[in-house]
């Protein structure tokens, strides 16, 4: 069950230039009239207070003042938990717009595309958060709450989440593919090192450059990644300077990339990762998205065994076709788990009477997985279930699954299995790189239009 890779979708900007500033007309109408019935309401008409204004027109949708505010004062938390200095309010503010520019440019795709999370698998979610915090679903609402934030919009945030992180699936790492001669070339790498690669904890500040930019707009994009790289030198806080400069969407959390392996990094970082010492920074780094600076804040390993957790996995898969819907297949889906949970049937007696799946005649068994062998919204549904645990319908490229983790194994990487992990470790290393680049043709394509200055 490997991903099938397909081509780019292609996608026009939606709606005329001219129908969404009609939008913006509307909506300063209703804004200002919502000003005047307020002032009129508290008595005499005499002062009237604005009660939202548009900051940003993207494509055919505005940003607004309350919803920049709200992501600078996340930013702001954010960056205090870190203990970060602060930047300066109006570089914060900028971040804090082209986040919410490339996070609403984002969305448009995603619902004009039918890619939607229903409120199952965000309640499914929600819990799951709350159980990483070791509180009951109820505790964690009032926690929320207690800390001033409303849980219906947490909610949606997190849908908002789930919505990026599945678009960034389907749209890149499913169509990244590595060819047969960079496995060979891998493999040997490896041979020759006969050790398991560093990691290094790395964190990120990327200049980007526009597709196809001007050289006058790359002269400038690499004016202000040395400017970063001088604040850097001069000692200022990697965490600031990120948050003041980064185009990344890690920008306004400091930039921080986490642990990665050296082979899981980008060629490009893991060369330069390499030739630091704990506390350095790079030059700037140019590459088809921009321009980047990299600090290693620390390195771990190099001669640990490579383990990789394997998961024992049996699946019920219900194609759909002309004939049978998706409503079809993922009702008949509920009523088959109804029959197992209930004890009625046996999940792989279902599987071989009812799985349209080669692994039917097997009772579903899939057999032993590594990380990477199946379609992302398959692995991660099953990484997310406990040992006999019966997943709900999940939706992947190939239909509606069932599926059951019978247990869990870490096992060295045996021979056979060398090279599925290393065609694994090759698409990761490319993910970042191919995202980044997304999100730049991404936000060139869409019509922005800023009111960030309009007073």
């Amino acid at each position: 069950m490997h991903s099938d890779l397909n081509g780019f979708d292609t996608w026009a900007v939606p709606g005329s230039y001219i129908r969404s500033l009609g939008l913006v007309g509307i909506l300063v109408v209703l804004f200002a009239a919502c000003s005047v019935s307020s002032a009129l309401a508290q008595g005499g008409g005499r002062r009237i207070a604005l009660v939202d204004r548009i900051v940003a027109v993207v494509n055919n949708e505005v940003i607004t003042r309350v919803e920049l505010q709200g992501q600078v004062d996340r930013s702001l938390d954010e960056l205090r938990r870190r203990k970060v200095p602060l930047p300066a309010a109006e570089d914060i503010e900028r971040q804090a717009l082209e986040r919410l520019i490339m996070d609403r440019v984002q969305i448009q795709f995603a619902n004009q595309t039918s890619l939607k999370v229903d409120d199952l698998e965000l309640d499914r979610a929600i819990s799951r958060i709350a159980e990483s915090n070791n509180l009951s679903l109820t505790e964690f609402r009032r926690t929320l709450e207690r800390d001033g934030v409303a849980f219906d919009r947490f909610r949606e945030e997190i849908r908002q989440e789930i919505v990026l992180t599945r678009l960034r699936e389907r749209e890149v790492d499913n169509k990244i593919t590595v060819g047969d001669s960079e496995i060979d070339n891998y493999l040997l790498e490896q041979q020759d090192a006969k050790v398991a690669p560093s990691e290094f904890h790395l964190a990120h500040i990327l200049v980007r450059i526009p597709e196809q930019a001007s050289p006058e707009q790359v002269d400038r994009q690499r004016t202000r990644a040395e400017e970063a790289g001088a604040r850097l030198k001069q000692g200022a806080d990697f965490e600031q300077v990120a948050a003041t400069y980064s185009d990344a969407p890690d920008g306004l959390k400091g930039g921080d990339m986490g642990w990665r392996s050296q082979d899981r990094l980008p060629e490009l970082f893991a060369e330069a990762a390499a030739k630091l010492n704990p506390g350095d920074v790079s030059a700037p780094l140019r590459s088809p998205a921009g321009f980047h600076i990299l600090k290693l804040v620390n390195r771990r390993g190099g001669t640990a065994a490579l383990m990789i957790e394997q998961t024992h996995v049996r699946h019920i898969l219900a194609r759909t076709s002309e004939v049978v819907s998706e409503g079809e297949a993922k009702r008949k889906l509920v009523q088959l788990r109804e029959r197992i949970v209930n004890g009625a049937a046996d999940f792989s007696d279902i599987a071989r009477q009812h799985s349209d799946d080669g692994s039917a005649s097997r009772g579903g068994d899939l057999g032993w997985l590594y990380p990477g062998d199946t379609v992302p919204e398959f692995e991660r549904a099953f990484r997310e279930l406990k040992p006999m645990e019966i997943s709900e319908p999940i939706k992947s490229s190939f239909g509606w699954h069932l599926m059951q983790v019978i247990e869990r194994r870490v096992a060295d990487v045996s021979s056979d299995r060398k090279r599925l992990d290393a065609r694994r470790v090759l698409r990761d290393r490319k993910s970042d790189e191919a995202y980044q680049d997304w999100l730049r043709q991404m936000r060139d394509r869409a019509y922005v239009e800023y009111r960030l200055e309009d007073r």
